[in-house]
């Protein structure tokens, strides 16, 4: 069975409603219960996305996001230079 893939919007939205459900009264579990989540999932939700905004979500996500394409261009780049080595030294 496929899990669910929650988008920040959603999380952060599922970790308001687990506030209300706490401050009347609700343990954690019940109230992760109450979202169709687990425990350990609202809990690393809470560890990732605690006091942030939506607004502040959808930034996170955005600089996560370029910050892998970076990697990714560096680590090009390192491998052109790496050739580019090889070919001057002829060592082909």
């Amino acid at each position: 069975m496929a899990r669910k893939q929650y988008k920040p919007e959603e999380i952060v939205q599922h970790l308001r409603t687990v506030e209300i459900e706490k401050s009347k009264g609700a343990t954690q579990e019940d109230a992760a219960r109450k979202i169709g989540v687990s425990y350990q999932t609202l809990l690393r939700w809470q560890k990732e996305y605690g006091s942030l905004n939506l607004d502040q979500v959808k930034r996170l996500k955005a600089l996560e996001k370029e910050n892998a394409r970076l990697k990714r261009v560096v680590a090009d780049q390192a491998i052109d230079i790496s050739i580019l080595k090889e070919v001057s030294e002829g060592n082909f």
